[in-house]
């Protein structure tokens, strides 16, 4: 829980900096899950009044002010060192942060020295995957920077992080409508081998159903896909479709009986399937990661932890009410909840800090906050 806030007004509008990664343009114009939420953020806070700048990539579209370091977004300039521009950028940031009450950083930890030496409140949304070997040595180290996760269960690998919340992602309500669903499977992100999108079409072939595949490939990737992919997306029962934008993923979940998420790691998040959730879509998941905080057992999907039980859940789908779904979505995971979510732990951040630099002999503000 959050500790009270005491010395900042509650209706005060804020000036917020909103710092997003540069490979992608917020809101991306194909894949790209951080950069999507920073902009549904951004617009929800400019909706609320609030006056916000978006460091971002010079593509990007927003209400709030755009600072761009570089004119497109790096992955589509097939930019060969996007390092140097995140350098520009955080020396955009710096360069203004007195004209900011507080600065949101969604770029992982690339700031964290330059953060430790100035005077700002600040916070940090981190968005990926924290089980690696090389993060807690750097987490132990910068205890001072007080982080946000987007499920409890990202947390697990950093416990000594400085944790101030955990706030699940959120989508505006009217970004997708309820579909009645028809007779394929979907499968929507990345095909590596971490996504499961070889599970998902053995579900779908023990199923009897069609799979529509949605899918990027990163050059990281390119040897799994060639390896192990390529020859399973011939199969009779398959549609690949590639990267998709977001109004045709719209209509794929809505005509989709089921979206598949087979994962093979600690997922994070998951935004596909709240994706999914806000078209009545239902869910059918494997046991990792943050699975268990997203999908709702029996109410918006199956959870499930081996192949057998997978295709027994496509078997079970005509038993959950679409309309249920979506209901339990906009109770959950609406972009507005996720942003009055924000605003709070802005309003705590700001009232640790100011009352750090009242009383110097204090420690830094993230050690203000209780954890979330």
């Amino acid at each position: 829980m959050l500790v009270a806030v005491t010395s900042i007004n509650q209706a005060r509008k804020l000036r917020i900096a909103q710092v997003a990664p540069l490979h992608e343009s917020v809101p991306p114009a194909l894949y790209g899950g951080t950069e999507r939420i920073v902009s549904y953020l951004t617009e929800e806070l400019v909706e609320l009044g609030h006056d916000v700048t978006l460091f971002a990539s010079g593509d990007s579209r927003s209400r709030a002010r755009v600072v761009g370091p570089c004119p497109r977004s790096l992955r589509l300039a097939h930019a060969s060192d996007t390092l140097a521009y995140h350098y520009l950028m955080l020396e955009q940031v710096y360069r203004q942060v007195g004209d900011f009450d507080v600065v949101h950083f969604h770029i992982d930890y690339l700031h964290f020295p330059l953060t430790r030496r100035h005077s700002l409140a600040h916070v940090t949304t981190l968005h990926g995957r924290l089980d690696l070997p090389h993060l807690p040595p750097l987490y132990d180290e910068y205890r001072d920077m007080p982080v946000i996760s987007i499920s409890d269960s990202q947390r697990e690998p950093l416990p000594n992080a400085r944790w101030v919340a955990t706030v699940p992602h959120g989508l505006p309500l009217d970004l997708h409508r309820e579909g009645d669903g028809g007779d394929y499977l979907a499968f929507v992100g990345r095909i590596s081998p971490e996504k499961g999108l070889d599970r998902a079409i053995a579900i779908a072939e023990a199923s009897g159903c069609k799979l529509k595949v949605a899918a990027k490939i990163d050059a990281a990737d390119a040897e799994y896909f060639k390896r192990d992919i390529a020859s399973l997306l011939t199969k009779g029962c398959i549609e690949f479709l590639g990267e998709i934008g977001e109004q045709e993923k719209g209509e794929l979940l809505r005509g989709a009986r089921a979206l598949l998420f087979p994962v093979d790691w600690p997922e994070p998040f998951g935004l596909v399937m709240i994706e999914a959730f806000a078209c009545g879509t239902p869910v059918i998941a494997y046991r990792r990661g943050s699975v268990s905080e997203v999908v709702e057992d029996g109410v918006t999907g199956f959870i499930v932890d081996e192949l057998d039980q997978a295709i027994a859940a496509v078997g079970k789908l005509d038993a959950l009410s679409r309309h249920v779904i979506r209901e339990r979505f906009e109770v959950r995971f609406s972009a507005g909840r996720m942003t009055n979510d924000y605003v709070d732990i802005y309003r705590n951040i700001i009232d640790a800090h100011h009352h750090t630099r009242a009383e110097p002999g204090l420690p830094h503000p993230g050690h203000q906050l209780a954890s979330g």
